[in-house]
């Protein structure tokens, strides 16, 4: 075999493989499922993404307003779910908050996507007033109707707590342990690890 045939059949094995690679990676997409966790959708409906998400970010599992919403055909307004409490029959605060608050202001009212609420002094008033309307321009949605009186007034009570210093935060539900190394540095060598 001359050396023109022996290029021209590389030439055709490797056509072949970019060829049978192209068939795996389209078939591999048209496959997948992808996430619809679009700011769009927020930005259309005025609604902050934890209102349908269950993490405030967007994306992932859905939120029961999110389900329907789905399932009514993504309209340009979120449904309301009259009389469906977050927390049926829970009447701590402490676990209240974490029910409906957490995920976005923080285990401790550190502040994640949500602003801090440790240590800011809020008043009762109007942490009842943000729980109840919500505060569209931070992207916090309403909780009306989503609590009893009872709850209402115990979630108010623990944040405001919290708020002012008198209560502790709750510790971290998932504590991590401390970093153990595997590495004991030495004078010949001072770093572990090849870093």
């Amino acid at each position: 075999m001359n050396k023109v045939s022996i290029r021209k059949i590389g030439q055709w094995v490797g056509l072949a493989g970019l060829l049978v690679a192209l068939i795996v990676a389209v078939k591999l997409t048209a496959n997948s499922q992808s996430v619809h966790a679009l700011p769009e959708y927020a930005a259309r409906t005025g609604e902050a993404c934890g209102t349908c998400h269950v993490n405030p970010g967007g994306g992932g599992p859905r939120t029961l307003r999110g389900l329907l919403w789905a399932a009514r055909g993504r309209p340009d307004q979120l449904p309301q779910l009259g009389n469906i409490l977050a927390a049926p029959g829970v009447a701590d605060g402490a676990e209240l908050y974490d029910i409906a608050c957490a995920g976005c202001h923080g285990v401790a009212g550190e502040g994640l996507f949500g602003t801090a609420i440790t240590g800011t002094g809020l008043r009762q008033s109007k942490i009842r007033s943000t729980i109840l309307r919500g505060r569209e321009r931070s992207g916090m949605p309403p909780f009306e109707g989503q609590f009893t009186d009872e709850q209402l007034e115990a979630l108010v009570a623990f944040t405001a707590g919290i708020a002012s210093g008198e209560l502790e935060p709750p510790p971290m539900s998932y504590p991590l342990p401390p970093a153990e190394f595997g590495c004991n540095p030495s004078p010949d060598a001072p770093r572990c690890g090849g870093n």
